[in-house]
């Protein structure tokens, strides 16, 4: 499935929540969309939680 459709769906799926839900609704549907992209990279295994803990490197800093 391209990502374009995707997009589509999920924009839809916003949509709806938005009409029919008010703005509340919107923004719940958003959060668990974002939730649920971050959990499909985790399975993907694209992300590991070592990003979100990871210190910056500091070793290229001017001073």
């Amino acid at each position: 499935m391209s990502m374009a459709v995707v997009g589509l769906m999920a924009g839809m799926a916003l949509g709806f929540a938005g009409y029919f839900g008010g703005f509340a609704a919107f923004l719940l549907v958003a959060a668990l969309g974002a939730v649920g992209f971050i959990g499909g990279k985790f399975l993907d295994g694209d992300l590991e939680a070592g990003d979100f803990f990871r210190g910056r490197d500091h070793g290229d800093r001017r001073r």
